[in-house]
């Protein structure tokens, strides 16, 4: 499973102050954005939930099971997000929900004002190659981890909306195009994770496909930018600007994805896995794993096979 970065998470609502047990509300509103708060305390099936302007949903605690569009229903969980445009109903299972075991989720509805100012100044200070190869927000790639980035941004913004500052409305604009900036970049990596996805019109798709071909090879900066058609210091510049990670920290990621696949045969050795990622000190590579995944390699293999 892919690394999930968490949210802060609020105080649970005082029992006395709850005005009902299944998705009790509390609203932070702000200038162009307005937090919401929920919290189920149990269970509870096909929940309707509707907002009139495009809201940012992330797990804090719980389980929740989505319906959305006509799309199959799908676990929701701490560490993941997801966008939903405005006026399509979500309709909400709470399969554990438990006055000992809530469910606490955010629902940050962006005012369409501020979506649209942040793409077309992305579009006119930062044009994309291409002229249909716009900045915009990909309302069918709605359900993703959150990375660091992406967790750090949303941890903001809760920040904000939940303070007191006199300055909080500005802070929290900043923010909510850094936001949108983040799920952007988060929405682009998640394509490029689909190995049937082939985007013709960027310029970073050869180099994006290079790495996956090559994974157990050591990969330079140059053998990239050639790829691309492009020098190293543009092409290090649109990589990060388009995935929100520099091409290094890309082809790590994939790099432990891979290792992780290979640990899932209990008879492999950790050298083995080393050697064939593409690292020559398997301490290095142990060392990198650790900090990836928060145990080192053995550990995942164990837990793995012992899953």
């Amino acid at each position: 499973m892919a690394n999930k970065a968490l949210l802060f998470t609020p105080a649970l609502t005082h029992e006395k102050s709850l005005k009902t047990l299944v998705e009790n509300r509390t609203i932070f509103s702000l200038n162009h954005c307005e937090l919401n708060i929920f919290e189920t305390y149990q269970k509870s099936d096909l929940v309707p939930l509707k907002f009139n302007d495009l809201v940012v949903t992330s797990m804090l605690r719980g389980k929740k099971v989505m319906h959305l569009f006509e799309d199959p229903c799908f676990e929701y969980l701490p560490g993941e997000t997801v966008i939903v445009p405005s006026n399509a109903e979500m309709k909400i299972d709470f399969p554990e929900a438990s006055k000992d075991n809530p469910t606490q989720c955010i629902a940050l509805a962006i005012d369409n004002q501020i979506i649209t100012n942040t793409l077309d100044f992305l579009n006119e200070k930062y044009p994309k190659e291409g002229k249909s190869n716009l900045w915009k927000l990909d309302h069918e790639n709605y359900f993703f981890y959150n990375n660091v980035e992406l967790a750090g941004t949303i941890n903001k913004l809760i920040k904000e909306c939940m303070g007191n500052s006199l300055t909080k409305d500005a802070l929290a604009d900043l923010t909510l195009q850094e936001l949108i900036i983040r799920i952007i970049q988060t929405q682009t990596t998640k394509r490029f994770e689909n190995e049937k996805f082939i985007d013709s019109n960027s310029p970073i798709t050869p180099a994006i496909e290079y790495i996956k071909s090559n994974i157990r090879e050591t990969i330079n900066l140059k053998d990239l930018s050639d790829k691309a058609c492009m020098s190293t210091t543009s092409f290090y510049r649109y990589f990060k600007r388009e995935l929100g990670m520099s091409p290094i920290e890309y082809i790590l990621n994939e790099k432990i994805k891979y290792a992780k696949r290979l640990l899932s045969n209990p008879n492999i050795q950790v050298n083995e896995v080393s050697y064939a990622t593409g690292f020559e000190d398997c301490n290095y590579f142990i060392r990198l794993f650790k900090k990836y995944e928060g145990v080192t390699p053995k550990q995942y293999q164990l837990m793995n096979y012992n899953g």
